[in-house]
């Protein structure tokens, strides 16, 4: 399968407006895959209890914490999402140097869960996840398929004070702190000498392979990947584009901005074809503590033609059906030795009444979209401002999903 992933984007005051953070990214999978919004509670567990991932089974902890995530409806972990303590995750898939085995274990995306689940601050998300990694490792087919689609993971850690982005190749890792400005991952190494935490033998390893001569300054991304994100400004690669897009808002950078950058296709960034953009998020990480945090999802494909729809986590939350996909328990063609030899439909009621407009989508059905999205913005800059019926927050995406269904009939 060719190299293909996603893209993620943050921006940290001064580059925002109203001393926020914005967080952003696009799922970039297969185009029959079906991406999924759902809705997990925090719970309690006793000692010596263990939790089912995707492939392997892991220990548990005492505690999780509530988590909203937007995943590939076949597997357990998620492709982006956040929690209550406002601790955003996207990752990527990257290639390079080090070898990918084609053994189960945690996948890219069960790591992004379990640094949601288990981290109040991004960095203790970070902790978690290169704890997990050196303890259980990354692989696995990424893929709904018999064919297998592998790599390593990279992922961008977001809460209301500071960003981190975190590469990984095989056990091995880097991580950068970002503080302020604007910042962005594809699917590339792109740490390359600002390097703030690492695993202990990610140099030796280098120096052992003759990736890195011992002499010159540690290059991460030099290192271990066959294609240097700084040597690329060039060539009009995602990343690249990416950047150039945050630079055009740096200094002006809103939620709706975000949204803008993530409908791009110019750009690349959001993708058509065999793989495409399967489903988009857009955070807004009030630095307020006395503000909530406002996830935006679209449980969609293509941005450009979807309703970004708030959720703010608050008490009484329920499970979010419309966006949930069918359960298939022991029976799911995942769960089964072999794997995937049959597909279940996976598709949710929104995503079937999407799915029937979307190729003959008209100019005053998109209006219509995307005027709901603008009305959702302005509601959430009320609910930020302090204007809000917290009885109402729990219903705040459940409702949007509701209206933008009334759109399509």
């Amino acid at each position: 399968m060719e190299p293909c992933s996603c893209d993620t984007f943050v921006a940290l005051p001064p580059a925002t407006v109203g001393n926020r953070i914005i967080f952003g990214k696009n799922s970039d999978r297969p185009d029959d895959e079906v991406q999924e919004i759902v809705y997990f509670p925090g719970k309690c567990y006793e000692a010596g209890e263990k939790l089912e991932c995707t492939y392997i089974e892991i220990e548990q902890v005492k505690q999780t914490f509530a988590v909203v995530l937007s995943r590939p409806s076949w597997l357990w972990g998620a492709e982006m999402g956040a929690n209550e303590f406002g601790v955003c995750i996207g990752n990527e898939a990257v290639w390079g140097k080090e070898d990918i085995g084609n053994e189960e274990a945690l996948l890219g995306m069960d790591l992004v869960r379990l640094g949601l689940e288990r981290g109040r601050t991004a960095e203790e998300a970070v902790d978690v996840i290169v704890s997990l990694l050196d303890q259980y490792g990354q692989g696995g087919n990424c893929n709904e398929d018999t064919a297998q689609f592998l790599y390593h993971n990279s992922f961008l850690i977001a809460d209301r004070k500071e960003a981190w982005i975190l590469e990984t190749a095989g056990k091995f890792w880097a991580a950068e702190k970002v503080e302020e400005g604007i910042r962005n991952i594809s699917n590339s190494l792109s740490i390359t000498t600002k390097i703030d935490r690492e695993h202990p033998k990610t140099r030796p390893h280098a120096r052992n392979n003759s990736w890195w001569d011992g002499v010159q300054e540690f290059n991460f991304a030099g290192a271990y990947s066959w294609h240097y994100p700084s040597k690329s400004s060039s060539h009009g690669d995602r990343y690249c584009e990416g950047y150039k897009l945050l630079k055009k808002h740096n200094g002006n950078m809103t939620a709706e901005a975000m949204m803008e950058i993530l409908s791009n296709k110019r750009s690349g960034i959001n993708m058509e074809g065999s793989f495409r953009t399967t489903g988009s998020m857009v955070s807004i990480l009030s630095q307020d503590p006395n503000q909530p945090c406002c996830h935006f999802f679209t449980g969609t494909p293509d941005p450009s033609r979807s309703v970004f729809k708030p959720f703010i986590f608050a008490p009484q939350i329920q499970q979010l059906l419309k966006t949930a996909s069918p359960s298939f328990g022991l029976d799911d063609p995942v769960k089964q030795i072999p794997r995937f030899q049959t597909r279940p439909d996976r598709r949710h009621e929104l995503w079937r009444k999407h799915e029937s407009v979307l190729e003959n989508m008209g100019k005053e059905m998109l209006g219509k979209m995307k005027n709901l999205e603008k009305q959702k913005l302005k509601e959430v800059e009320s609910i930020l401002n302090g204007d809000v019926d917290p009885a109402s927050l729990a219903l705040l995406f459940p409702n949007s999903v509701e209206e933008e269904i009334k759109i399509y009939g």
